[in-house]
């Protein structure tokens, strides 16, 4: 897709943003990347659903659980 810049600058189809509310525009190495923005960053829910297994010391024994041969 081409488009023009005009002297409002550059108008983004709707279509190509559905679903997003914010983004964020910032230039890498002379390009123009534009990057939806999230409320939640993923790294905050880890651990939140921990799988069940009914093993009460997995948290302090998970590399022996893992790695045990």
């Amino acid at each position: 897709m081409r488009t023009k810049v005009t002297a409002d600058g550059l108008l983004i189809p709707k279509r190509l943003l559905q679903g997003v509310e914010e983004v964020e525009i910032r230039q890498e190495q002379g390009i123009l990347v534009i990057v939806p923005v999230t409320d939640h960053d993923p790294i905050l829910t880890l651990g939140t659903e921990p799988i069940d297994l009914e093993i009460a010391d997995a948290s302090v024994r998970h590399d022996d659980y893992l790695y045990q041969p």
